[in-house]
């Protein structure tokens, strides 16, 4: 305190007195003011982010790559191919037809593809035999109405124009529908029947051609190409008639399905059989030979 303060007014604090806290590391000495007095500049608060960010796929990954048209088809191949595969898969697990057949036959349904197979040989050795014939220059014109004629009487067979004869098989069936009638002719066909008839009790015959048909008559019986027929059904076909029995009697074929269903069968194989039963020639109305 000076002299000349008044007394009782609290002295003035001066710039050269200086506080226990003032910061004196410049070369002029300043007042530091305290920590907590001193204004802080305010600082920018951080934005928060608009959304939460989705995660990005791996890098590779195959989400992140749009399918191609090949890798499309590629999908489409092998889903095409694995039905497949499952399907016969499923068609051999159920397929046990022959696993379950019996020895004698296995055996003779080996000795029915045997005989076919012979046969389709001997026709392939004579249709080869006639080409030759027919390209042998002038001895192929006679080679050729020899061929022709042959022929002529073959396709008359089948149309059912002529009559025919040679080794087969005859066939009784009772107690069936017009369903197992064309289930035989079907099958005798790809044993190779080449001719047969068909005739009821009534002794009447139908001659069995490609157009034949078979349907169940009212009050019985059947109608075959018009004829009304009654049981029982007696079959004339001719082939080899070991081919055909055999194809007849496989495991779950004509005579086990006739039998099954309370029908009766009965097969014999002859030497020589008749197909006495003929058709009339049709008359084309508008069709002619290419001359």
């Amino acid at each position: 305190m000076t002299d000349d303060q008044p007394e009782g007014v609290p002295p003035t604090e001066r710039a050269d007195t200086v506080p226990p806290d003032a910061d004196l590391d410049g070369p002029t000495r300043r007042l530091s003011a305290p920590a907590d007095s001193v204004e802080q500049p305010e600082q920018p608060e951080p934005a928060e982010p608009a959304g939460e960010p989705e995660p990005q796929p791996a890098t590779g990954s195959l989400l992140t790559h749009r399918p191609t048209s090949a890798g499309l088809l590629i999908l489409v191949l092998l889903a095409l191919f694995g039905f497949t595969l499952v399907v016969q898969l499923r068609s051999n697990d159920g397929d046990d037809g022959l696993a379950t057949a019996r020895q004698e036959d296995l055996v003779r349904i080996l000795s029915d593809l045997e005989a076919r197979d012979s046969r389709l040989q001997s026709e392939i050795s004579a249709l080869e035999t006639s080409q030759r014939q027919l390209t042998s220059g002038v001895a192929g014109r006679q080679a050729a109405l020899v061929e022709a004629e042959k022929r002529a009487d073959e396709l008359g067979l089948l149309a059912g124009t002529v009559a025919g004869r040679g080794p087969g098989l005859r066939i009784e069936i009772n107690g069936v529908k017009a369903s197992s009638i064309l289930n035989t002719v079907q099958e005798l066909r790809g044993a190779g029947g080449e001719v047969m008839q068909i005739a009821g009790a009534e002794g009447k015959a139908v001659r069995i051609v490609a157009s034949s048909y078979f349907v169940d008559a009212e009050g019985g019986g059947i109608i075959a190409d018009g004829a009304h027929l009654t049981g029982p059904y007696v079959l004339t076909v001719i082939g080899v008639p070991q081919v055909m029995q055999t194809a007849l009697q496989i495991p779950g074929g004509v005579v086990a399905s006739v039998n099954s269903s309370g029908g009766s069968v009965t097969l014999g194989q002859r030497t020589l059989v008749e197909v006495t039963a003929v058709r009339e020639a049709t008359t084309l109305q508008y069709a002619r030979p290419v001359s």
